[in-house]
């Protein structure tokens, strides 16, 4: 290696955190005399902030972390407090919001338990940023299990009801 004259001071090293950033870099190591200093950047997304500035790499700590577990669309039926099997279609979340089952709170419901629905009847409020979405039946059949209450809020893929 040759010798770069390399300069270890605080604007330095933010500089070269900036480089790797700019590069989309994930390791970079300098070495001058028995001074080495390498940066690794294990984090995905921008380096946090301090002051305004990007902080110099090498002073996030490693942190191994699992990654976030994710809801699974075809997961099996949720079941409700009995113990009970339940078989039809699932009706699950497609956005992350609450659930309103009426569209008025002084409004009938859209749907209970025994009522029968069409495909595309409205089954549902889903409450995303104050947006109102309806949800519809994708298919024909009998409301056989509600799994969720009024004002709950639903994950992605999370199974609202089922329909037999």
């Amino acid at each position: 290696m040759s010798n770069l004259g390399f300069d270890f001071t605080f604007e330095n090293i933010e500089k070269l955190a900036d480089v790797m950033k700019d590069k989309e870099l994930t390791e970079i190591s300098i070495e001058e005399g028995e001074v080495k200093v390498t940066l690794k950047n294990d984090r995905k997304g921008p380096p946090p902030m301090m002051g305004g500035a990007p902080m110099p790499m090498q002073a996030m700590p490693s942190m191994q972390t699992n990654p976030p577990v994710s809801p699974a669309i075809n997961a099996p039926i949720e079941m409700s407090k009995s113990s009970e099997e339940v078989s039809g279609t699932a009706v699950k979340a497609p956005i992350v919001g609450t659930y309103y089952s009426k569209p008025r709170p002084d409004a009938a419901p859209f749907v209970t338990v025994g009522s029968k629905v069409s495909k595309g009847d409205v089954l549902y409020i889903l409450e995303t940023m104050k947006v109102m979405n309806e949800i519809s039946a994708e298919c024909d059949g009998v409301v056989s299990k509600i799994l969720v209450n009024d004002g709950d809020s639903l994950e992605y893929g999370q199974t609202v009801m089922i329909i037999s």
